[in-house]
């Protein structure tokens, strides 16, 4: 009598999709058809179509890169990622999230450096629309706190609030490559930009930041308060100025709490 043996299933899984990304590689040995037979044609059609609709759906979140690149060019870039990066979630809105990374090292388009940057703005485009929502901290809320506390404020943002540093225009070029809008010509040595990414209300709204801004916010993130956040801000940006900052947060609806830090007590 023969013994069947049961392959297990994460091994089955990883044959299974190691196929799917290389297609040097012979086809699962699972995979026959109804004569016991290698089913190479369906499996080649399969694994077409997964690729196809993963260069699809990076297509979709990276609109402007995909412009940028033209249709062909774009493809091929999609393809060489999708070989290196299959999905890991049932959850195709977070495919995709290593793409900008990915482009940053990805050799045939080194002449092309901002392109990483355009991907990061687009990026935080998609997780801002698909962030939880809350509501604004009304701006009397904080009326009560001392003047002498108010450096020991931490504020809490909004959780769509994304924040793009770049050392090139992207956002810029970003703008002129979403939609139909007409492309100008950009001087890639003028100097970097860094966009503010945050839907406090239905629409998801990208705009520039001025200079300190993306620290400062980067600071608040990371639950610093107003003071530490300020002064992280001045170190690269002596003409920072917190109240002009602060007013724009809450006037945007960016904040949605306050407390105040609690400070040591003396000897402690």
């Amino acid at each position: 009598m023969t013994r069947c043996l049961v392959r297990p299933l994460a091994e089955v899984q990883r044959e299974f999709a190691a196929a799917l990304r290389d297609p040097d590689l012979p086809i699962p040995a699972d995979c026959v058809d109804p004569d016991g037979c290698p089913d190479t044609k369906r499996f080649a059609v399969y694994r077409n179509n997964v690729v196809s609709s993963l260069i699809e759906s990076l297509g979709e979140s990276y609109p402007a890169v995909r412009r940028l690149l033209g249709e062909a060019c774009f493809r091929e870039t999609a393809r060489a990622h999708a070989a290196q990066d299959l999905p890991r979630s049932p959850v195709m809105l977070e495919y995709g999230a290593e793409f900008p990374a990915f482009l940053a090292q990805f050799e045939p388009l080194a002449d092309f450096p901002y392109l990483s940057d355009v991907a990061r703005i687009e990026r935080a485009w998609l997780e801002s629309y698909h962030a939880a929502e809350a509501a604004p901290l009304d701006p009397s809320a904080l009326a009560g706190v001392p003047e002498h506390r108010a450096g020991d404020l931490c504020l809490t943002l909004h959780p769509s609030v994304r924040i793009v540093q770049s050392s090139f225009p992207a956002l810029s070029i970003w703008h002129m490559n979403i939609g139909d809008a007409a492309v100008q010509p950009i001087d890639l040595e003028g100097g970097g930009e860094d966009a503010l990414v945050a839907r406090p209300e239905a629409e998801v709204q990208v705009r520039a930041l001025p200079a300190g801004g993306a620290l400062f916010l980067a600071a608040l993130a990371e639950n610093e308060c107003l003071a530490k956040a300020a002064e992280r801000a001045s170190e690269s940006c002596p003409e920072f100025n917190l109240t002009d900052h602060l007013t724009g947060l809450l006037a945007t609806g960016l904040v949605i709490a306050g407390r105040l830090k609690r400070r040591r007590s003396r000897g402690h």
